[in-house]
């Protein structure tokens, strides 16, 4: 078990040097005109996203040749779309892209290692306001090397809910999540939408946040990352309907223990 803890922790210092070095190119760019392609009705692409995931790559490729790899823009190009049980990294090299068009601030670089599938190492950065979460399966989680844990709020009337709204903009897409909200207003304190799923699992892990859930975000790079940090802060992380977290199904919901039940049955009366 040793071998494999040294094991991690190199995995764990490969990443946070890729995301810190993939942040700078967003930190430059950030502040800078952006070219701007769109991939679907407002989903959005930009150089930045490219030249982060080809950096990222690279570098993990370089020290981790043996390693697989999922990524969100280049899927096809560097490597494989289905997950097994080798080690594979899963990378949104810029979660947030359309804040970073925006100049928001809420942007982040997303590495995750499932090994056996099991999300194991996670990092999420945001190089603008300079925070840096990590995480270690068994080891615990981080931001800026400082131990974190989630909240400790136990009423869902009290608790700050984050979703998205998501990339669809079809009537019944719009409908099903309006009402939704509508319904879930009247049973929590306020809502947050911030427009990165990556930061809004880490503000779960951090306290921040006390319940998010999101449905139909882009894919597995969304989330890889987050959901080691947040069971690490001894957050759970699950399916919307109270199920197993399923990396693959672009559905998710975190929340700290005690929320866990309260937020799948809100969920579910506002089918």
């Amino acid at each position: 078990m040793a071998d494999d803890n040294a094991s991690l922790s190199v995995f764990l210092e490969s990443a946070i040097d890729a995301a810190r070095k993939a942040g700078e190119i967003i930190r430059k760019g950030f502040y800078e005109f952006k070219n701007v392609e769109h991939k679907g009705q407002v989903d959005l692409v930009t150089e930045t996203d490219k030249a982060c995931e080809e950096l990222i790559f690279n570098l993990l490729k370089q020290r981790h040749p043996t390693h697989k790899f999922i990524g969100e823009e280049t899927t096809a190009a560097y490597g494989t779309t289905e997950l097994t049980n080798e080690p594979t990294w899963i990378v949104d090299p810029l979660d947030g892209t359309t804040n970073f068009v925006h100049g928001f601030p809420f942007v982040c670089v997303s590495i995750g290692l499932t090994i056996g599938k099991i999300p194991t190492v996670g990092v999420v950065y945001n190089p603008i306001i300079n925070e840096l979460f990590t995480g270690i399966r068994g080891k615990g989680a981080f931001l800026n090397e400082k131990p974190i844990k989630v909240s400790s709020q136990t009423e869902l009337m009290s608790a700050l809910l984050a979703t998205e709204a998501g990339t669809k903009r079809d009537k019944l897409t719009v409908d099903a999540f309006t009402k939704r909200i509508n319904n879930l207003l009247f049973k929590v304190r306020s809502l947050r939408m911030s427009g990165s799923c990556a930061l809004n699992l880490c503000g779960v892990a951090c306290g921040r946040l006390d319940i998010f859930y999101e449905a139909g975000f882009g894919g597995p790079w969304d989330v890889a990352g987050g959901a080691v940090i947040v069971r690490e802060a001894g957050g759970e992380i699950f399916d919307p309907t109270g199920g197993d977290f399923d990396i693959t199904s672009q559905r998710v919901a975190a929340s700290n223990p005690s929320l866990k039940d309260k937020l799948v049955t809100a969920l579910r009366e506002t089918e």
